[in-house]
């Protein structure tokens, strides 16, 4: 009887979890080392799951507000942090603790603790409860995620100085908030704030929210945000922060700054992540780092440690839980012996702002970067009846189309649930769909669903709900 393979993984996230359950379907020993109670990792404990939680809080609050607008109207809310917070906790132990469970079930040895490497086969691990482990393998999975990054400028340890870990707490609300990064996490953290009732002001350093972004889409975002936040700064660094027990002084450069430094109840720093790659004893292999920090890998994920493999945010952008989940079951496979790699053709990426933005594929941005010409076509969501039916025309979504083939090859969308739209964008980008395929796929009525339809057919100035003349 052949002994099956030795499969250890390190972290326990997204990538971390789903390597080890799929190597255990396909046979394998599994040890999957995490110091949590359950697997899970950032994502599900300190992540993408509790602030989605507390955002569907937000979304909650905001809509009962407007309703207004209908003649609804539900009065002044109340807002019970305890009971806030104890929601949130029970959506992350009822995820955390289903992963617990599908590791049994699958017989995956968990072991809690933090890992270090011995050599290029075997892991030590400092356990939890005291001492330590050894555990030997024939390939391992680094998934050790990311974390907060903290600019030297930033890093002040103090109560009123948050990262994305301590905002998700909710400790108290704060009367004033100051989110330093106008990106994804700072800009649902601050939806979060907002809609609970603190004054947000967003500083972002570059000339627009969410940099890199298509500005069209962001555009349709950021009118809506203005009118939840206090201010928002764009073109504007935090040159110092002096926290004490009345607030922050913040010091401010901005072309618009009126007053500097200025006074905030609290302050959230949210200027990206850095991978956890420091991880001890990966120097004594043949396994290296790039210039950023990230663990360098090839199309299967492997690094230059035939026996070692990286998936995650540990192992380069996009730091994304699905992305993650992907490279997860390439790694598996390339562990097994079979020829796959890592080649996807559309990666989309949620922002679950007030509207949401999504996107996958080519983006316009992109293209104008690599000198690329496309065709784009845009659909407004007030020319669609289930939008104006929610009471949310603020949307839009375009295709971005090889002006030869006429290949869809990206697409991008903002509106209200436009995170639960792109997925068809993959599909068809995937599928090598061309602009005419989404034109002939029926699409049911009324729903957001048919703005990816409606878009297709302007591009083919067929559109029903918008005029634009036929193309020659």
């Amino acid at each position: 009887m052949i002994e099956p393979a030795r499969l250890t993984v390190i972290g326990g996230g997204p990538g971390g979890y789903t390597a080890a359950f799929f190597a255990a379907d396909l046979g394998m020993s599994v040890t999957l080392i995490d110091g949590a109670p359950d697997p899970g990792g950032v994502c599900l404990y300190r992540g993408c799951m509790p602030s989605k939680a507390l955002l569907h809080v937000a979304k909650v609050l905001t809509e009962a507000k407007e309703a207004g607008q209908w003649g609804v109207s539900f009065g002044e809310p109340a807002i019970d942090l305890d009971r806030l917070r104890s929601w949130k906790s029970t959506v992350v132990s009822t995820l955390t603790s289903g992963l617990g469970q599908l590791a049994r079930q699958r017989n995956v040895t968990y072991v809690q603790g933090r890992a270090s490497l011995v050599d290029a086969h075997t892991a030590r691990v400092a356990l939890t409860t005291g001492g330590s482990q050894d555990v030997s393998f024939d390939h391992a999975i680094l998934a050790t995620g990311s974390r907060p990054a903290r600019p030297a400028t930033l890093a002040v340890e103090h109560e009123r100085v948050m990262d994305s870990t301590a905002a998700l707490e909710i400790s108290r609300i704060p009367e004033s908030l100051l989110v330093v990064g106008g990106g994804y996490i700072g800009l649902e953290l601050g939806t979060v704030y907002a809609a609970l009732g603190t004054e947000v002001s967003v500083v972002e350093m570059t000339s627009s929210v969410l940099p890199g972004v298509d500005s069209d889409l962001v555009r349709v975002m950021a009118r809506r945000l203005a009118k939840t936040v206090h201010a928002i700064h764009v073109d504007t660094k935090v040159t110092n922060l002096a926290p004490n027990s009345e607030g922050v002084e913040v010091a401010l450069d901005g072309p618009k700054v009126e007053s500097s430094p200025a006074r905030f109840d609290a302050v959230l720093v949210a200027v990206g992540r850095m991978p956890n790659s420091q991880i001890e004893g990966l120097d004594g292999t043949a396994a290296r780092l790039d210039a950023r920090g990230f663990v360098e890998v090839d199309g299967q994920r492997r690094t230059a440690e035939p026996s070692l493999f990286a998936i995650g945010d540990v192992a380069g952008e996009p730091m994304l839980a699905h992305k993650a989940f992907h490279e997860a079951r390439v790694a598996v496979e390339a562990a097994t012996g079979k020829r796959v790699a890592f080649e996807p053709q559309a990666v989309p990426a949620v922002v679950f702002t007030d509207p949401e933005i999504a996107w996958c594929g080519l983006t316009e941005t992109a293209a104008k970067q690599d000198g690329r010409a496309v065709s784009i076509s845009r659909f407004p969501w007030g020319a669609s009846g289930r939008a104006i039916t929610l009471g949310r025309p603020d949307g839009m979504t375009k295709i971005i189309v090889d002006p030869e083939s006429e290949s869809v090859l990206g697409v991008g969308i903002v509106g209200t649930g436009a995170g639960e739209l792109i997925a068809e964008g993959v599909v068809a980008i995937e599928m090598g769909a061309t602009i005419s395929d989404l034109k002939e796929c029926i699409h049911p009525h009324p729903t957001l669903s048919e703005t990816v339809l409606e878009s297709a057919e302007s591009f083919l100035g067929l559109s029903t709900h918008i005029y634009k003349p036929k193309r020659s």
